[in-house]
């Protein structure tokens, strides 16, 4: 076991046992009398149901139940799942239709759950749903980004569900109009499918008037209200724990109506019920991903400094709200519109339209990589209109360290920061300098070779406060319960390393438990790049009040007072006693005295404000003309994440995040028919990144801590995404331009590229 020490890149502990196959899914721990679940699924984007006849399933071979919307709300069940809901700009709420667990008189999108059949086997149950006949009428799928349309919704006029504004309109239009000079660029953001390594899965059972739900979530507390509020019963009567999770990426933060219908279903049948999704399945039904268009415009003065700038943005909901869709594109947005320019004249107008779709929600960053994207792309498209270097341009409009801490024009407050030092280091790590000499070598060979820069800027997100509590056990083991949820991020390395450094409690004897709302009573999940740094800050505020309960003890048992005794990480120590006890033998001598009050501490913290992690990403793209192929030959990160707890977890979180960034930039491409069909629903149809298709990604640390935690952190999980789509855009359009081609946009398919360099009109997509 290799020894933790304080910001050292020490290996994921839990890579053992998911390397070696013994990993604990929800697929793997389901019980072994658990039925099994299949989901009848809309076949149609857009349709009224005219008979839905499921009495040849009910009576077919092995099967338990089949559950319809009918008999939910004969069994008192008529919930609408839930969504948060923003004001649109007249003061007016945005459009909440109901989303039901069951397709009740429409059908919205192709995958909407219809029925849900339980039996014996799995084969069963998708024999039975074969039985189901159901009889529709087709409507019109609105497919478009546009008002108006065939209507989804009658709570939605015009499929609009909000129209959403921040800033100044008119003292924006005034800067318009005083301009120097103007620019403007349309920026569409491809839709996504995030496909997790796991796909979304679940089991039920009933035990004692309790039902315990295990599914692959990115915490707990919201399915175990969803569930509860569904179900009308107590929360109390409500148990939801996470096993190890395989990818979440924002998708499986939120509550889905399989894991009610799976729920329900077991107290119907009487025993526990499994359901898993299979890859289609989720491509079909998982929350999607970005899909927007911005129209984006900066106002410049005589010297090239930024005066205004507006952004008018249309997004996709799909059929209905999500958690959060309503959210992601508008105030969330919103929370680094600017990035990291110091403009105060700002207006973000943006519509959210309902469209036959799957719903849209979070993915990686959940609104500031979008926000980003746009904004790095209009910087290098100014960059080039105004004739001038894009480092140069960009340091121009930076925020100076001596302007922090600096209240951005849409509220939020930058604690610290230093871009320019952080860009001078990036220019030095990529050797920028070698950029013109690496070009003329490949236009020698027939290849266009092309570099991109993104300067990014995120809002870490999510609920301030968390607990942590620290129990010593019997056998000498300690456990830390969380209130985050680890989907692959190592929290189980981080969290034990960083309680070990504060404690000198050996890491190797750290249990780390999350993920169970019996256990842990509060918690805000993960989600939003918080983890680390609300969770470490509520353990740096446990050891304290632990540290200062063993002191009190320690003061009768070392024959000193407490005022005396002091802590060096490892041990306990006072001038005139020769007892130097560690915190586990203290915990041990607390036991054998009766003191069981000492063996358990908890505290519960909020940070003041959220930090605002930054960075450099460069990228450099070779493209093939006679073939349109995108390479990312080199890609050079510099991050600001502030102080790291474990510096090698940073740097797989950046190069998980860039992976996912040059995935929706070159592969990943949705594609859905004019009726509605996914013609991308499986990995025959979606590309997604390979590994013969990520360069080796150099990550270089440029701290400058934060003064929003006491520890000095920046979250960093998202980072990588933040960055990377504008960087491998702006890269791809550089080896572009000389060409001819003024507009290029994600996914850059060899197809697009190819269609590009030959003047070809862009196919239908």
């Amino acid at each position: 076991m290799e020894k933790f020490g304080k910001s050292q890149p020490v290996k994921r502990v839990e890579d053992i046992r998911f390397l070696t196959g013994e990993g604990r899914y929800v697929d793997d721990i389901a019980p072994d009398t658990a039925l099994f679940a299949v989901v009848f699924r809309a076949p149609v984007a857009h349709a009224t149901i005219t008979a839905l006849d499921v009495s040849a399933a009910r009576a077919a071979e092995g099967v338990r139940a089949v559950l319809t919307a009918d008999d939910l709300k004969a069994a008192g069940i008529d919930h609408s799942m839930s969504s948060s809901i923003i004001k649109n700009r007249d003061g007016s709420m945005g459009a909440a239709p109901r989303r039901p667990v069951l397709a009740e008189d429409r059908m919205r999108f192709v995958g909407e759950p219809v029925a849900f059949i339980v039996a014996q086997t799995l084969e069963q149950a998708r024999d039975a749903a074969e039985l189901i006949e159901l009889d529709y009428d087709d409507m019109p799928a609105k497919m478009d980004l546009k008002p108006g349309g065939p209507a989804i919704h009658d709570e939605a006029p015009d499929n609009l569900a909000f129209d959403w504004g921040m800033g100044d309109e008119a003292a924006t239009e005034a800067a318009f109009q005083k301009a120097a000079r103007t620019v403007s660029l349309e920026v569409p953001d491809n839709r996504i499918i995030v496909n997790s390594l796991e796909p979304r899965g679940c089991f039920a059972e009933w035990q004692d008037g309790r039902v315990h739900v295990s599914l692959g979530g990115q915490g707990v507390w919201d399915h175990k209200a969803e569930i509860s509020k569904a179900l009308n019963i107590d929360p109390e009567q409500v148990r939801v724990t996470n096993p190890d999770i395989g990818g979440g990426f924002g998708m499986k933060g939120f509550p889905y109506p399989e894991y009610i219908l799976t729920a329900y279903a077991a107290q119907v049948v009487g025993q526990p019920v499994r359901w898993m999704s299979e890859r289609t399945e989720a491509m079909l039904t998982d929350n999607a991903g970005r899909d927007l268009t911005s129209l984006a415009e900066f106002a410049f003065d005589e010297s090239n400094k930024i005066t205004a700038y507006r952004v008018h943005t249309r997004c996709n909901l799909g059929a209905y709200n999500s958690q959060f869709g309503q959210f992601i594109q508008s105030q969330l947005f919103s929370r680094v519109l600017m990035g990291v320019y110091d403009v105060q004249t700002t207006w973000l107008h943006v519509e959210g339209i309902y469209t036959n779709t799957t719903y849209v929600d979070a993915y990686r960053g959940a609104g500031r990589p979008e926000a980003i994207y746009v904004l790095e792309r209009l910087m290098d498209r100014a960059a080039r209109e105004l004739e001038v270097d894009p480092l140069e341009l960009r340091r121009i409009n930076f925020i100076r360290p001596d302007q922090f801490p600096y209240k951005n024009s849409t509220g939020e407050t930058y604690d610290v920061g230093d871009f320019d030092k952080v860009l001078r280091r990036a220019e030095e790590e990529s050797d920028l300098a070698g950029f013109v000499a690496r070009k003329s070598d490949d236009a020698a060979r027939g290849l266009l070779r092309g570099m991109g820069l993104c300067y990014y800027i995120e809002s870490i997100l999510g609920d301030p406060s968390e607990s942590a509590k620290v129990a010593f056990n019997e056998d000498g083991t300690v456990n830390i319960y969380v209130g985050t949820q680890s989907t692959g991020q190592g929290h189980e390395t981080v969290y034990a390393q960083f309680l070990s450094d504060q404690t000198g409690i050996p890491a190797d004897r750290v249990f780390v438990i999350q993920g169970d709302s019996d256990q842990i009573k509060q918690g805000g999940g993960t989600g939003g790049s918080r983890s680390v740094t609300v969770q470490n800050t509520a353990t740096l505020a446990t050891v304290a009040t632990m540290k200062t309960a063993f002191t009190d003890f320690l003061a009768d048992e070392m024959g000193v007072p407490a005022s005396e005794i002091s802590f060096d990480d490892e041990r306990f120590r006072a001038e005139g006693s020769n007892l130097t006890p560690t915190m586990l033998e203290v915990a041990e001598m607390a036991r054998d005295k009766g003191r069981d009050d000492l063996l358990v501490h908890e505290e519960r913290t909020t940070l003041p404000a959220r930090s605002f992690p930054n960075g450099c990403h460069v990228s450099e793209v070779v493209i093939d003309p006679e073939t349109g192929v995108v390479t990312v030959d080199r890609y050079t990160v510099v991050d600001d994440f502030g102080n790291l707890i474990n510096p090698l977890l940073a740097e797989g979180q950046v190069h998980g995040g860039v992976a996912q960034g040059i995935g929706q930039a070159i592969t990943e491409h949705v594609v859905f028919d004019r009726d509605g069909q996914l013609l991308t629903a499986s990995f025959m149809d979606y590309a997604m990144p390979r590994a013969d298709g990520i360069p080796m990604i150099s990550f270089t640390s440029e701290p400058v801590p934060s003064t929003a935690n006491i520890m000095g952190m920046k979250g960093c999980g998202e980072a990588g995404t933040v960055g990377a789509l504008a960087a491998v855009s702006n890269a791809v359009q550089d080896a572009l331009w000389a060409q001819g081609v003024r507009q290029a946009d994600m996914p850059f398919t060899p197809l697009k590229v190819w269609e590009l360099l030959n003047g070809h009109a862009i196919a239908a997509e």
